[in-house]
């Protein structure tokens, strides 16, 4: 009588393709969460860090030059820099701080890299991106208060809001 050997298969090791293929879709879930995650970072980053960080550096630029102007000059040409000495409002009361209906005499345009650009009577010229507008008041007797808001053209990501910045300052008389 012949012995018949029986020879044991091991059992099966391996993964299989529906349990990489359900591996796979979780991984890709988890993926595309963290883009997105990532995408609205990089969208905030750029408004509020870098944008608005040069928004308030323009109005604080814009600021020191009106600043530098005496309590009383109400001709210098402050749209231009350096600023002219006749043609302009100088430290003239009015403007006002609204960027959609700027007022002349009281706005300047400048390009993506803060360069001033040149317009006429007011009118945005070609490749703005950054709008600086400013308002004079006086408040009270021998003083006077200087408000400057500069801001973008646009933003990044779905925010909005326009990243701005206001910078506000009081001058005396006779300084």
């Amino acid at each position: 009588m012949k012995t018949q050997r029986r020879i044991k298969t091991a059992p099966q090791a391996g993964v299989t393709l529906v349990e990489t293929m359900v591996a796979l879709a979780m991984l890709l879930i988890i993926v595309v969460g963290v883009m997105i995650m990532t995408m609205a970072a990089i969208a905030t980053t750029e408004n509020q860090g870098h944008l608005a960080a040069r928004t308030a550096e323009y109005a604080q630029d814009k600021m020191e030059q009106l600043l530098a102007l005496a309590y009383n000059d109400g001709i210098s040409d402050t749209t231009v820099f350096p600023a002219a000495n006749t043609g302009g409002t100088g430290l003239a009361v009015g403007g006002n701080l609204t960027p959609s209906g700027p007022l002349t005499g009281y706005v300047d345009y400048l390009d993506a890299s803060g360069n001033l650009l040149a317009s006429a009577g007011g009118v945005a010229p070609a490749g703005w991106f950054y709008i600086r507008v400013w308002q004079v008041t006086n408040p009270s007797t021998n003083l006077k208060q200087i408000s400057v808001l500069a801001q973008t053209k646009s933003d990044i990501g779905p925010q909005g809001v326009l990243p701005h910045s206001t910078v506000v300052a009081l001058k005396t008389n006779p300084f």
